[in-house]
């Protein structure tokens, strides 16, 4: 036996007990819960600043469209680390992110000329989605089967909560005569968390004994194209661009459309985003309850649905309507609520659809689509806020694109609810098409050592 031979025969080897205590199921959830604490709020940053980031320089809605579609390339650099998370483990990806995204924050913070602020965001988005990639993926990695739902459950709340701080702040920023930039300011501050973060994340995670176990050497990023996954890829991919085509109008424009459009105040503007994002919570325990009940496709394709109607709601203006805010406050929830639903579920599903080699690399091209369509969609609206009469109108345009991915999901995505990990992802399957043998990791936390697949 070789030297080589004999280190993977003692990696195969190690136990539940010998590992790191690092890698108890609740430490990891609350490392991973301030990991998206810290990423809600700093990508959340640019949205809730936008009408003063305007302002500071000298932007109207087309050239804020541009700029934002430009800082959207950042996904190219989150899937570049993501594909990285499937070679080195996600834990360092983790880890480096942490560190270097307060640098950014800082850099953010001081630019001078808004192509700095774009080419610091960039940078800082880039980090925080491969980070968070490979958190979602931990998530699924770590914990038993019957807890996975609710695991990306308490991932999604983090994020969710994290991107709810911004909007909370920001009045009493301008109240105290306080610029946007000091938004930044708790961005740059999450340096203090990489030491209780890296204390908390397991040194050796079921990734690194999943690749001793079975190693499969030349893995490559377009694998996800693999006929054994294929159809599960595309349908991700085509619907990621269709709600991020949505989302990227309904979202990214909605605190400029309350502020600047329809005239509310940064208090009143605040109060209800935060009442949304609060009665929205919601969402998260329904998500795990409804993706263990009926399974992570249903829930995906009818809260889909629901949410986009909710934007649609939103959008269209309440003329004639008493109580307006109602309006807007009722319609804010409804998409919140179904939207934390198919945050659940989408991150269940694609998280278990693939196998331990290529699982962040899915999560990287779903983000390499995001920044795709965001592009796309933030030029679109630059160039048809003219053409349509407003910016209004063309949101209305890009929400109904949302709804198609309801019948896509139902139609071509395979229902992993209850099965282990190994067998949702095919690892069997994938292990034999590259002549390989599958061994299951000894502390298989789903219990899913079944004969393996023989090589072909």
């Amino acid at each position: 036996m070789s030297g080589e031979t004999a280190a993977l025969a003692g990696r195969r080897e190690t136990s539940a007990a010998e590992r790191t205590p690092a890698g108890s199921p609740h430490l990891v959830i609350t490392a991973i819960v301030l990991l998206l604490v810290y990423q809600g709020y700093t990508l959340s940053v640019a949205g809730v600043a936008s009408p003063w980031i305007a302002r500071s320089f000298h932007l109207d809605p087309a050239a804020l469209a541009r700029l934002f579609a430009w800082m959207a390339v950042s996904s190219f650099g989150s899937m570049a680390l993501a594909r990285m998370a499937d070679r080195v483990g996600r834990r360092r990806i983790i880890i480096a992110s942490l560190v270097l995204s307060p640098l950014f924050a800082l850099a953010s913070a001081v630019s001078p000329e808004a192509w700095q602020f774009a080419i610091f965001q960039i940078l800082l988005s880039a980090l925080l989605g491969g980070s968070v990639s490979s958190a979602t993926v931990m998530l699924a990695e770590e914990l038993p089967v019957e807890r996975r739902a609710r695991g990306q459950a308490f991932g999604a709340g983090a994020s969710a909560i994290g991107g709810m701080l911004g909007y909370i702040v920001i009045p009493f920023l301008l109240r105290f005569g306080y610029r946007w930039e000091w938004l930044l300011a708790p961005s740059v501050a999450g340096i203090g968390l990489v030491a209780p973060v890296a204390r908390m994340l397991p040194k050796e995670t079921r990734f690194t004994i999943a690749r001793t176990a079975a190693p499969l050497v030349g893995s490559r990023f377009y694998d996800v194209f693999h006929p054994i996954y294929r159809r599960r890829a595309l349908t991700l991919f085509v619907c990621s661009g269709l709600s991020t085509l949505a989302g990227t109008a309904v979202n990214g424009w909605l605190y400029f459309e309350a502020v600047s459009i329809l005239g509310l105040s940064p208090y009143r503007a605040s109060s209800l985003v935060v009442l949304g994002m609060g009665v929205a919570m919601l969402g998260f325990p329904i998500g795990a309850w409804s993706s263990e009940k009926f399974g992570r496709v249903r829930s995906m394709a009818w809260f889909g649905g629901a949410g986009w109607l909710g934007a649609l709601a939103f959008y269209w203006e309440p003329a004639g309507i008493a109580y307006p805010f109602l309006w807007l406050a009722v319609s804010y929830c409804w998409f919140r609520v179904a939207t934390n639903v198919l945050t659940v579920a989408s991150n269940a599903a694609a998280t278990e659809l693939f196998p331990a080699t290529l699982r962040t690399t899915m999560a990287g091209w779903q983000m390499v689509a995001g920044a795709i369509f965001s592009i796309i969609a933030q030029a679109g609206i630059a160039a048809l806020i003219g053409p349509l009469g407003g910016l209004t109108v063309v949101i209305r345009c890009f929400t109904t694109l949302g709804l198609p991915c309801t019948a896509i999901y139902l139609m071509f995505l395979d229902e992993t609810r209850g099965l282990p990990l190994d067998v949702a992802s095919l690892e069997r399957q994938w292990a034999a098409a590259h002549g390989q043998t599958f061994n299951p990791p000894p502390d298989d936390p789903d219990g899913a050592a079944a004969a393996p697949v023989k090589p072909q």
